[in-house]
């Protein structure tokens, strides 16, 4: 069974390229990310530069006493700490740590240290302040806020408090900056966790480098606009698909509408009998639909006015030729009597039967239309539907002695309401059927059966060839016939079921045609609505 996907399916389905957007977006937002991070590379660099140039040409500030112990005084005021770490870090003279404290910032951690590694002033921290939530947020503000924070964590500081701890060798490579060139680094955690921005610049003493400048920092601060700027673009690309999605859909929708009814209007102009009834009212849209609707709309004026010639065309034919026949007829009866030899009498039965035959054939081209026009004066009456099988199931069986026919019919009366003759006529051209396609010494049955609680079915059925699948859906169509030749000298037209679809269908009925389920022969039933079934 192949998927059926609709109209509106196909376009939610395109919308989904959509979806490219936010990943430009978010490759957008890591290129941005990046030159961020590069940027603030060379600020770390240009302030640390800028500190090393401050402590340029100052020798006092290395001038550090030796053996000195913690608890020890280095200048007035000042004492050696010992903070539990490997190196020992030491408060460098005033002037040092002044101008440290002059440039401390809340996100800059700033190291000044000799060639031995000795800290000789310190200042700053690398952990941000923390962000208090908003207690004005509403419930949605809330949720949302929940959800972004699911999707893009924000950045940790547990990571930033425990490097605020470590000692200045640790992850810091400052012996480019004691041989006289600047340096930055980064020391990425690879866990989405803020990573760390140093820069090491020499001091310079003269010609010599006595020590360095160290400046470190987060990127808290770029990791918290990445996240600001997708949960941005997170917002917009959510509202612009939903937005589109929409519109997109409300779009499909009205154009599968329209459609559709385009399709029913073609498929209701078009009656069972193949009549184009009514003619779809054509759309004044300026589109390819409103195209669509007026080409379909023109074709089937075209298909009735075509079809309404074929129709009269039978009857033109019937009245045009019937004098001919007739001067014919006349003709061939005068020639019986005159005294022509033996040989030539042949010769005139023999275009006596033709004439016979072409009048038959004339008569049932007719027969259409002036079951139409009986139809539409026949009065309805209400009358047993099983006494009416009996009766013509026993003039068959006087029509037809040789073949054999079976009756079944249910206990009670099946009353339905229309009229005896037609119904009769109806059964006489199923019954014809069967009989021309029956096997021989097979026998044909007949079948009448309550369907439900108020229709009744009547099936024939006959044993033989079976129905091709191609003739199933154009059966009861005027004009086609499943026989394979000129069956005798009884012309077939392909007229008998389509009058006989045209009787069950006064009737309120349906004729249909089917295989039978051993694949054996076919089955033909009628479907009628019952009046009162079972009195």
């Amino acid at each position: 069974m192949r998927l059926r996907i609709t109209l509106r399916a196909k376009l939610a389905l395109l919308s989904l390229v959509l979806l490219v957007l936010p990943w430009v977006g978010y490759r957008y937002v890591q290129e941005t990310e990046r030159l961020l991070l590069d940027s603030q590379r060379e600020s770390v660099l240009a302030l640390a530069r800028a500190v090393a140039t401050a402590l340029h040409d100052r020798p006092e500030i290395f001038a550090l006493a030796q053996g000195l112990s913690p608890g020890a005084s280095v200048s007035a005021g000042e004492r050696l700490l010992d903070l539990g770490m490997t190196l020992k870090p030491t408060r460098g003279p005033a002037a040092a740590q002044g101008i440290l404290q002059g440039l401390e910032r809340s996100t800059s951690r700033i190291w000044v240290a000799d060639r031995e590694l000795r800290v000789v002033a310190r200042t700053g921290r690398l952990a941000a302040p923390a962000v208090a939530p908003d207690p004005s947020a509403n419930p949605i503000q809330k949720a949302w806020r929940w959800l972004v924070g699911k999707l893009l964590p924000p950045p940790s500081q547990q990571f930033v408090r425990r490097v605020d701890q470590e000692p200045l060798t640790r992850g810091v490579d400052i012996s480019n900056a004691f041989l006289g060139l600047p340096a930055v680094s980064v020391r990425s955690t690879g866990d989405g966790r803020p990573s760390i921005v140093a820069a090491a610049h020499p001091i310079w003493v003269g010609d010599q480098v006595r020590g360095a400048v160290v400046v470190e920092e987060t990127t808290h601060s770029i990791l918290s606009l990445r996240n600001q700027a997708l949960e941005r673009l997170l917002m917009v690309t959510l509202g612009a698909f939903g937005l589109v999605a929409l519109v997109l859909i409300g779009f499909a929708s009205r154009l599968s509408s329209r459609i559709r009814r385009l399709r029913d209007e073609a498929e209701g102009a078009i009656d069972a009998s193949g009549r184009v009834a009514r003619i779809a009212v054509a759309s004044r849209a300026r589109d390819e639909v409103g195209d669509l609707s007026r080409s379909i709309s023109g074709l089937l004026g075209r298909i009735g006015r075509h079809h309404g010639y074929l129709e009269s065309m039978a009857s033109r034919l019937s009245h045009e030729l019937r004098t001919p026949i007739a001067v014919v007829r006349s003709s061939l009866e005068n020639l019986h009597m005159e005294d022509l030899p033996d040989s030539s009498r042949t010769y005139i039965a023999r275009a006596e039967a033709g004439v016979s035959r072409l009048s038959s054939i004339l008569n049932r081209m007719s027969e259409a239309n002036r079951m139409e026009q009986s139809l539409a004066s026949t009065e309805v009456e209400r009358f047993d539907l099983g006494r009416l099988l009996e009766e013509c199931v026993a003039g068959y069986r006087m029509a037809r002695p040789g073949m054999a026919l079976d009756l079944s019919l249910p206990r009670h009366p099946v009353w339905v309401e229309g009229a005896p003759d037609l119904m009769a006529q109806l059964l006489d051209k199923l019954v014809e059927n069967a009989f021309d396609f029956a096997a021989p010494g097979s026998a044909v049955r007949l079948v009448l059966a309550f369907v439900g609680e108020s229709h009744a079915g009547l099936a024939v059925e006959n044993r033989g060839p079976t129905l091709p699948e191609d003739l199933k859906e154009r059966l009861f169509e005027s004009m086609v016939s499943g026989r394979a030749g000129e069956g005798g000298e009884t012309p077939h037209l392909g007229l008998g079921l389509y009058v006989a679809r045209m009787i069950a269908g006064f009737h309120g009925g349906e004729l249909s045609a089917a295989n039978l389920a051993d694949g054996s022969g076919v089955r033909f039933e009628v479907r009628l609505p019952c009046h009162a079934a079972r009195e």
